[in-house]
């Protein structure tokens, strides 16, 4: 016969189901100002698509959404933070191709997982690299840079931030595509380079957006292509990568939206609902567009799927240009 204690025990522990649920009424989600992890500076694109896009988000859910800009080694300081928050819907990471699919590709040491401890929101779009060159390079398109390469064997020049970055893989990636031989120049940021291209003290810029795209338009770089699927609706006039003749060719910084695993479902669907709404909302693409990104969403299944894909895909490109870690 169960004594005084066990039953009481027994008692509080059917009532716990009961008190979580009541404490849930009481308080549902989301019951404070939400958190945005963006592993990279403000002013970067993460940062500049994020505060695009939160506004809406934050006046559907009735909480403010703070963006909290943890840059450094090139993603992955804010991308580990994001990883270790708490799973309560209150904390989010943005993330890209270099935070998710890159560095798990090229680093089994990774210090966080990017499938295993995220669980995907939302794609928000993908963000083309524009292949540049100082008006002194005499390559008026990309099919005559690349004659230009294959008579000059690594005397062509293009920039990087790092080998674990979308420019080198995409520098690589067209390296393998063309047979050509391309050398990689390590920079701290996209804007640092720029100058140096600017200068002449290197060819070709592989550059996102919004650090070239000014200097295209002002007539102090000449694009020769961009790496995406489809052309840039910020430079309609130039063709991709795969028009100009390099087949299967689509190289493209992606934004995402992820929480930390275990974040509960119903509370990732609505975060996915409310960022889908808000990336369909007119003003809002408009403001992306402008960036150059090519706004998209997809559902947490399809971008798990797509990251699962891409990290097979770069690992594939690492290996053979011998850029895995050890």
């Amino acid at each position: 016969m169960p004594t005084f204690r066990q039953t009481a025990s027994l008692a509080l522990c059917a009532m716990l189901p009961w008190v979580s649920a009541a404490a849930h009424a009481a308080n549902p989600w989301p019951a404070r100002p939400l958190r945005l992890i963006t592993p990279f500076p403000a002013g970067s694109s993460v940062d500049a698509a994020a505060r695009a896009i939160t506004p809406r988000v934050a006046q559907a859910l009735g909480q403010s959404i703070v963006i909290d800009n943890r840059a450094g080694a090139s993603g992955a300081i804010g991308a580990e933070l994001g990883a270790r928050a708490e799973p309560d819907g209150y904390t989010l990471c943005g993330g890209t191709t270099s935070t998710h699919a890159l560095s798990k590709a090229l680093n089994p040491h990774l210090s966080y997982d990017p499938e295993k401890d995220f669980v995907p929101v939302t794609l928000i779009g993908h963000l083309p690299y524009i292949l540049a060159v100082h008006p002194a390079v005499a390559a008026a398109n990309l099919g005559e840079l690349i004659a230009l390469a294959r008579a000059n064997p690594g005397k062509i020049r293009y920039s990087t931030v790092g080998s674990a970055s979308m420019a080198r893989l995409g520098g690589e990636l067209l390296s393998q595509a063309t047979g050509i031989q391309l050398t990689p120049v390590a920079y701290k940021s996209s804007a640092q380079s720029v100058i140096d291209t600017l200068a002449g003290r290197i060819e070709l810029q592989f550059g996102t957006m919004a650090p070239v795209l000014p200097h295209v338009r002002a007539g102090r770089l000449r694009a020769l292509a961009v790496t995406g699927g489809e052309r840039a609706p910020a430079l309609p006039d130039v063709p991709t990568a795969q028009e100009a003749g390099v087949r299967n060719f689509d190289v493209t910084l992606w934004l995402a939206v992820f929480a930390p695993a275990r974040t509960p479902r119903a509370i990732v669907d609505r975060l996915h609902r409310e960022f889908a709404t808000s990336i369909g909302a007119p003003q809002v693409r408009d403001a992306l567009v402008l960036q150059g990104l090519q706004p998209r969403t997809a559902s947490p299944a399809d971008l798990s799927k797509f990251l699962s894909a891409e990290i097979a895909r770069w690992r594939a490109v690492a290996r053979k240009a011998n850029l895995l870690v050890p």
